[in-house]
């Protein structure tokens, strides 16, 4: 079910509520030590604020201070001797801290001992010890869901779970007002920012600092120039199969470069893979995995694509861009949801394709198609219809999401849906 949003935490100095606050609060009366891992500037030193001022006995530190780090990096044991909840921020800055952490919490085993933060994916680091299997619960943090934004119900995947078919859902939001939403993103500062131009600096410098600062302390870099021309090629490709040797050949890199400079911008939370939905789990290791953004407005920038731009009639960026922010926004909700839900993507070797596919062990299968259009066609639900052929009873209901303003019937078990059912509904 859906984290809720205490009023709480309303009263500091005026941010949003964030949805995983409650996940990170459960977490440290469950586990020793807490990771919250996600986008650098997506908030996550805001909430480790929250947690630490709600417990008396807190200390926090971060590791974006040079001294900090310095003091950190010379005694790792006496950084961390410190009486009741300890937070530090940017962990992955002193990986050596983890060996310390381990030996302080098997030495005192409280629950809620450590509350991590980390702008990269910690434990996917090569200069990361093994130090803490068993001891770590995750909480993944994203920007801005739109439901955060709008303080609405981001209830669309316990709805379509508990209601299939049933569900109804009715909107006054137009192409346009999904296009401005595509390139603001949810970024916290970016949400602040009401000019184009003034978003555009805020975009080229995050991507700037991420790139030199960031990926080139985690990883080597032979170009940055490189880096910059793959990633553009991502945002081109966003809500696409995730195939390395085009990408390798426009860049002019080995398709290793390639494939390892993906790797560095998924650890950094730039961009993330969509597996490929399969019963059989061989499968899935094997088939091409979709690439899309963990902020639309990122790749919208990488794009040069503005509201304007998207909704002109020769654009054919707004639909894959649209089907990117529909992943990344089902993919917040599911990193607060306490349910055993995946997300992946449908594709046959007779290149039937359904967008996105949620499927819970008890509950079955729900297909999702993304279309920019203000209409929808009998055509656009074949690869639903396929999916629902494929795994019979287990098929819940198959969603197209549009642009449109009603919930349509197509058939049994098939609806198309506003798009911003995906923050409107309730679970």
């Amino acid at each position: 079910m859906l984290a809720t949003m205490p009023a709480d935490i309303t009263a500091f100095e005026g941010v949003r509520p964030r949805r995983a606050a409650e996940a990170v609060r459960i977490a440290l009366d469950e586990a020793r030590v807490v990771l919250v891992q996600g986008a650098r500037q997506a908030g996550k030193s805001t909430l480790m604020r929250i947690i630490t001022r709600e417990n008396p006995d807190a200390t926090a530190r971060t590791l974006d201070d040079p001294d900090m780090r310095a003091a950190a990096a010379a005694d790792p044991k006496s950084f961390v001797d410190v009486p009741g909840m300890l937070a530090i921020d940017e962990i992955q800055r002193v990986p050596e801290l983890l060996l310390a952490i381990k030996a302080d919490v098997d030495e005192r085993p409280r629950r809620g001992r450590f509350l991590l933060t980390g702008s990269a994916r910690v434990f996917a680091l090569k200069s990361v010890p093994d130090a803490l299997p068993g001891r770590v619960r995750t909480v993944e943090l994203w920007p801005f869901s739109q439901g955060e934004i709008d303080q609405a119900a981001d209830g669309f995947v316990d709805a379509v779970f508990e209601h299939g078919p049933k569900l109804r859902h009715s909107t006054r939001l137009t192409r346009g007002a999904y296009a401005e939403r595509l390139v603001r993103g949810g970024f916290p500062e970016v949400v602040t920012l009401a000019r184009p131009a003034s978003r555009r600096r805020y975009f080229n410098a995050y991507i700037d600092n991420l790139i030199e600062r960031e990926i080139t302390e985690i990883g080597e870099i032979e170009r940055l120039p490189e880096l910059h021309i793959v990633l553009r090629l991502l945002a081109a490709r966003a809500g696409s199969l995730l195939v390395m040797d085009p990408i390798a050949s426009d860049a002019r890199v080995a398709a290793a470069t390639a494939r390892r400079y993906v790797t560095l911008l998924e650890q950094v939370f730039l961009v993330k893979r969509l597996p490929s939905w399969s019963r059989n789990v061989s499968a899935r290791a094997t088939a091409a995995p979709k690439i899309f953004f963990v902020d639309s407005g990122v790749a919208a920038h990488l794009l040069n694509q503005t509201a304007e731009k998207l909704l002109e009639p020769t654009n054919n960026a707004f639909g894959p861009l649209l089907e990117s922010f529909v992943a990344s926004e089902i993919s917040r909700q599911l990193s607060w949801n306490d349910e055993p839900i995946e997300l992946s993507h449908y594709r046959t070797r007779d290149k039937v394709e359904v967008d996105l596919v949620l499927e819970h062990p008890h509950r079955g299968v729900v297909g999702v198609e993304v279309k920019a259009a203000a209409t929808v066609r009998q055509d656009d639900f074949r690869g639903l219809r396929h999916l629902a052929e494929r795994v019979g009873h287990d098929f819940v209901v198959g969603i197209v999401l549009y642009s449109g303003h009603q919930t349509l019937s197509f058939g049994p078990n098939l609806i198309a849906m506003p798009t911003s059912a995906l923050w409107e509904l309730e679970p």
